[in-house]
């Protein structure tokens, strides 16, 4: 039985993309959420209303465990592998020998 990252790992690059953008979209909407809780934050803090301030943390601190548990998905890099050459091309690309 294989796990995500293996699966991840032999998966076409065009689907490691795709995941890769979608998980860059969320987290940027998680963040640009987590602005807006901050800016209402602070607006109500000025305003003394403290119970909106801590309904505000909270969520932001959800946002903020949610952005964390959604990194280890994002996939590896790719590494490129060295081409391997057959045993004939070298020979070819040896200069001839004058004797």
């Amino acid at each position: 039985m294989s796990d995500f990252r293996t699966s991840q790992s032999k998966a076409h690059p065009n689907k490691t993309n795709t995941l890769m953008t979608g998980i860059i979209l969320m987290l940027i909407l998680f963040i640009s959420i987590q602005i807006w809780f901050l800016f209402g934050a602070l607006n109500n803090a000025l305003e003394d209303n403290f119970f909106f301030a801590v309904i505000t943390f909270i969520g932001s601190l959800l946002f903020a465990l949610a952005s964390f548990w959604l990194l280890r998905y994002l996939p590896q890099p790719i590494k490129d592998e060295p081409l391997k050459r057959k045993p004939s091309d070298r020979e070819k690309d040896k200069a001839p020998s004058i004797d």
